[in-house]
């Protein structure tokens, strides 16, 4: 199939965070096919990041399509990639007669409306899900699955201008975000123990810590750590930013650590240093979700998982101890001093 002239359109309609692993699909069509068209679908609230990928020549917020059908058919778009399945969206696609839908083949109504599917599935893989995404390609004719380590070079993520919260962030200190919730999406590591790291860092008085989240995720933190925030060396800054200003924020940081959520995956696409806190559970373990990122790292214990029900008593979190997380933010503080001294 010719596609170095085609207008493709990628359409992610789910998380932050699995919108930014569909990025390097982006980043490796633009790059292969330098002429390629691309857009791309999301949710309104996620437009904040497709907005700033390089290899993103347009972005639609699927909120805004009232005739999904007729906006299709006076596009001039070829081509149509479902990363996320979306019924609504494929029979627009169908009726409008994009020549190329390509859906997977587990989605019933995608036998409909796509006459191109993939044959894979998500639960079952053992690849990552920014490698996942490339399935995608095989029924275009592209059969390439990049390496984990090929995935940072792909997102072509840039932030937007910093002079919105630079106030927040003294240059003469170790600016630490920590983002404790995960809107539901992911095993979080307990806030006892984000509370346990601030105090563990409160001597080094050169390290700040900013908890970033939700108006609604900063009540919960207030109502069960009152003493997290309350602590000379931590800023709580929940409720306080748009996305844009978050994903600025998170670029101007020194470093992020977060569970399975959408921020842990912005940080490590912008090339920041990133901890990804994860437990040893599949489908939701670091092989399938872990930050990807020329800086990013991963803390899972290396034990079997007892087969916790309930996320807030999660023993496989628990087992991350303040202390192995302490360890790495001053290694990350250390190799700070050491680039500044470089520069």
């Amino acid at each position: 199939m010719m596609l170095d002239n085609s207008h493709v359109l990628i359409s992610r309609t789910d998380n932050i965070g699995d919108v930014v692993l569909t990025l390097p699909l982006a980043g490796y069509l633009k790059r292969r096919f330098p002429s390629m068209k691309i857009g791309f679908i999301c949710r309104g609230y996620a437009a904040a990041v497709v907005r700033y990928c390089r290899a993103i020549d347009y972005m639609v917020e699927i909120e805004k399509l009232d005739d999904p059908a007729s906006y299709l058919a006076d596009s001039d778009v070829d081509t149509i990639i479902f990363s996320k399945p979306d019924r609504r969206l494929a029979a627009a696609a169908k009726k409008a007669r994009i020549p190329n839908r390509v859906g997977t083949s587990h989605r019933l109504f995608n036998w409909l409306y796509c006459n191109r599917l993939a044959h894979f599935s998500r639960v079952k893989s053992s690849l990552h899900e920014a490698q996942l995404n490339f399935e995608l390609l095989r029924p275009l004719g592209i059969d390439f699955i990049p390496e984990l380590d090929e995935i940072p070079a792909l997102y072509q993520l840039g932030a937007p201008p910093a002079e919105p919260v630079r106030a927040h962030l003294p240059d003469n200190q170790f600016n630490l975000v920590i983002h404790p919730k995960s809107n539901g999406n992911g095993r979080e590591w307990p806030i006892g123990h984000y509370a346990e790291l601030a105090r563990m860092l409160r001597g080094d008085h050169d390290i700040h810590l900013w908890i970033t989240g939700s108006e609604r995720e900063g009540e919960w933190i207030r109502q069960h750590a009152a003493d997290l925030a309350g602590m000379p060396n931590v800023t709580d800054l929940c409720g306080r930013f748009s996305l844009d200003e978050l994903t600025a924020f998170i670029n101007a940081a020194n470093g992020l650590i977060a569970s399975g959520t959408g921020p842990l995956h912005i940080s490590a696409a912008l090339g920041k240093p990133t901890l990804g806190l994860f437990p040893p559970m599949r489908p939701i373990d670091p092989g399938r979700w872990g930050a990807l990122g020329a800086k990013a790292e991963v803390l899972c214990q290396d034990q079997v998982c007892g087969g916790c029900k309930d996320p807030a008593t999660c023993a496989c979190m628990r087992s991350i101890t303040p202390g192995q997380v302490s360890e790495i933010v001053l290694k990350w503080k250390k190799n700070s001093i050491a680039d500044k001294a470089l520069s």
